[in-house]
C-alpha cells in the first residue's frame, strides 16, 4: 500500500511539472488574444478608426496564437525527454 501511495505522488509531481511548461507562453498568448480583439473591436465599431488598425488586430490575435503553439510544443518537446518511469 506504501509503494502505491509512492506511485501516485510521483505521479502526480510529474503531471504538475508537465502543465507548468510553457505556462508564460500561454498567459501571454491569451493576453495577446484579448488585446487584438479589444483593437479588432475598437477597429470595427468606430467609424473613424483606421482601417489598418483592424489588420493590427489581426496580427496581434495571430501573435497570441503563436504563443500558444509554441507553448504546446514546448510542452510535447519536455514530456518526449522526461517520460513517466513508474520503477524510478
Amino acid at each position: 500500500m506504501n509503494e502505491e501511495a509512492a506511485l501516485i505522488e510521483r505521479q502526480s509531481a510529474h503531471l504538475t511539472a508537465i502543465r507548468a511548461q510553457g505556462k508564460t507562453e500561454r498567459t501571454a498568448g491569451f493576453v495577446a488574444c484579448l488585446v487584438g480583439l479589444a483593437i479588432m473591436a475598437v477597429a470595427h465599431n468606430r467609424l473613424g478608426a483606421a482601417p489598418w488598425l483592424l489588420w493590427t488586430g489581426v496580427g496581434v490575435v495571430a501573435v497570441g496564437w503563436a504563443l500558444f503553439v509554441a507553448s504546446i510544443a514546448r510542452r510535447l518537446l519536455w514530456v518526449r525527454a522526461h517520460p513517466f518511469d513508474p520503477k524510478g
